[in-house]
């Protein structure tokens, strides 16, 4: 065995406790939802026990999990940078666990549309945080102000566009692959005045 091979093996089975404790478990109870004995799931945990590749998948399934996310070792990318957008004010980072994530960090200065036709509809869902500032939020026929701190979440098939009231705001979004796409479609033709968030 490698030394890579010993820190993956050390890793997983520091894993599974980590798992069972998360979740509240005795080592009985996920024994039993794993159907193993309780004295076997104990030595997989301490290292005295081989680990093999059946008892690993029962493992991930009694803990919710997958196999590959038992074993994931991928840790080199922890770090990434956004990608600015400087037209916009944004930038843009993409969540590599869900590649139809992103999330985008935008200063909005000018106040959301007056004209409902501004308003954007699309499939998707998204999520904002106000980090400075009040922003607007107009999602349908209403309309909401989101102070420091607060949140918002929406589906995106609402008619909806945010901007700032009362000076600069921050926000921080969050758009699943369809939002997303629906406001990158939205952008070609620029920004609309008073932006929406995303």
């Amino acid at each position: 065995m490698t030394q890579d091979d010993g820190d993956l093996d050390s890793l997983v089975r520091k894993r599974i406790r980590a798992l069972r404790v998360a979740q509240g478990w005795s080592l009985d109870e996920l024994a039993t939802r794993a159907r193993l004995s309780p004295s076997t799931l104990s030595r997989i945990e301490n290292g005295q026990r081989r680990l093999a590749l059946d008892q690993l998948v029962t493992l991930a399934r009694a803990m919710d999990t997958t196999l590959d996310q038992l074993v994931e070792t991928g840790t080199d990318d922890v770090i990434s940078s956004p990608t600015i957008d400087s037209v916009h004010q944004r930038m843009r980072w993409t969540v590599r666990a869900e590649p139809g994530m992103t999330v985008v960090r935008q200063r909005m200065t000018d106040p959301p549309p007056d004209n409902p036709s501004r308003m954007r509809a699309h499939p998707g869902r998204e999520w904002l945080v106000v980090l400075s500032g009040t922003a607007v939020l107009l999602l349908g026929n209403r309309r909401f102000r989101v102070e420091t701190n607060q949140s918002a979440e929406f589906p995106t098939m609402l008619p909806h566009a945010i901007g700032a009231e009362g000076g600069p705001c921050e926000l921080l979004g969050i758009f699943d692959r369809d939002a997303r796409r629906g406001h990158q479609r939205g952008e070609d033709g620029g920004d609309g005045g008073g932006g929406d968030g995303s």
